[in-house]
């Protein structure tokens, strides 16, 4: 039989098998394909209850440091990921993660660090509910209760604080005005050793832990809102901070007016701003008795329904009360921000707002600080212009 031949018969032997297992494949391809959905058809029905969002703060940033430009960048200050919705009647979840900070998991809730809340809520009435899982701790004040993406620059505590923590939270809605909050969360995500190496004297504490309370209220209508609330929290063995943040609102018609005050005296210093005073050749323990005291305004004016304007001015004092220097002076520092910002909001069915905003920071050290530790005053500034939204996706 020639060589052409020889082809001919095997072509012809082999052409069918393929073509019925090429047919085969295709039919086995799409039964896997229908089979196996990501969300089946039954179940894309629960899509209704589920809000996708994407919290963004895009802007480009021009820093300055003490009256000198010091350079220009664009930067995702800020993207965070939701997932939130219903799973059953009564029960809820919400999910967040922040891709702007490293997704390290902490070494006391084995939770990435940049995970904000993974929680699971269940509404056991209209007037009870429990929550289980990493949430927000509601440290109270409206500085701490608005959606990051909206803060340009925060105060020190809550800049320094551990404002996501694994717990469990109960809550009563006293009437539809009023409602009360109860948490009892880990103290921290790290380790006592991690985040304060060693103090003489001083022991991790078996189960260092937050105990939060707040009251949520509405008054007239509404024109006026308050957020108050007191944590305890054990940070070490006979070692605690007492947090307290009185948080007011007021709303009159084209004004959106916020007051917040804070007092925050630590055993230690969780906040961390006197410790970083402090040169190690002085003490080269993280300081004692330490206290802070701010207070925080944010004013925003509706020019027109496309056209904001908003002012935020906040102080910061720093005390350490522990220091064994009998000349102290307790007193060590003064921050103050400032930051005046126009907003523009180009679409009604879109919470998207244009923005430009300068963040001016002012660091005004005691004449102790000056002379005892070499410190400075000094300044910073950041000029952004950029576009901020929630961005629901789904």
């Amino acid at each position: 039989m020639s060589r052409l031949a020889t082809i001919s018969v095997v072509w012809c032997l082999v052409l069918p098998v393929s073509r019925a297992l090429g047919q085969f494949m295709k039919q086995a391809d799409t039964a896997i394909y229908q089979n196996n959905r990501i969300i089946p058809i039954d179940k894309a029905k629960l899509l209704k209850n589920i809000d996708l969002i994407f919290n963004i703060q895009y802007a480009l940033d021009n820093d300055l440091q003490n009256g000198n430009y010091t350079g220009s960048k664009y930067a995702l200050n800020q993207f965070r990921l939701e997932i939130k919705g219903e799973i059953l009647d009564n029960v809820f979840f919400r999910f967040r993660d922040r891709y702007t900070r490293e997704p390290i998991p902490q070494s006391v809730d084995n939770v990435n660090h940049s995970v904000d809340m993974a929680f699971v809520q269940i509404n056991l009435s209209p007037k009870w509910s429990l929550a289980f899982g990493k949430m927000s701790a509601d440290y109270g004040g409206y500085e701490f209760e608005a959606n990051p993406i909206f803060i340009y620059q925060y105060n020190d505590i809550i800049a320094h604080a551990d404002d996501f923590l694994v717990g469990a939270q109960g809550s009563w809605n006293i009437s539809k005005n009023h409602s009360l909050t109860l948490q009892l969360l880990n103290a921290r995500t790290e380790t006592f050793e991690e985040i304060y190496d060693t103090i003489p004297g001083i022991s991790a504490a078996k189960f260092p832990a937050a105990l939060v309370g707040n009251w949520r209220g509405s008054f007239a209508g509404g024109v006026f809102t308050n957020f108050w609330s007191y944590s305890i929290i054990k940070e070490a063995a006979g070692q605690y901070i007492y947090y307290a943040a009185l948080g007011n609102q007021f709303h009159l018609k084209k004004w959106l007016i916020q007051y917040d005050f804070k007092y925050n005296p630590e055993d230690i210093d969780r906040t961390s701003v006197v410790t970083g005073i402090v040169p190690k050749s002085y003490s080269p323990y993280t300081a004692l008795h330490t206290r802070y005291v701010e207070h925080w305004l944010h004013a925003a004016y509706a020019i027109t329904p496309k056209w904001s304007a908003t002012v935020t001015a906040m102080t910061s004092d720093a005390y350490w009360h522990g220091n064994p220097d009998p000349g102290k002076d307790s007193h060590l520092r003064r921050a103050y921000g400032l930051i005046p910002t126009m907003e523009f909001f180009p679409l009604k069915k879109l919470n998207l707002k244009f923005f430009a905003a300068y963040i001016g920071r002012f660091y005004d050290y005691s004449s102790y600080a000056r002379g005892k530790f070499g410190s400075e005053n000094s300044t910073t500034g950041v000029f952004e212009i950029g576009f901020i939204s929630p961005l629901v996706v789904l």
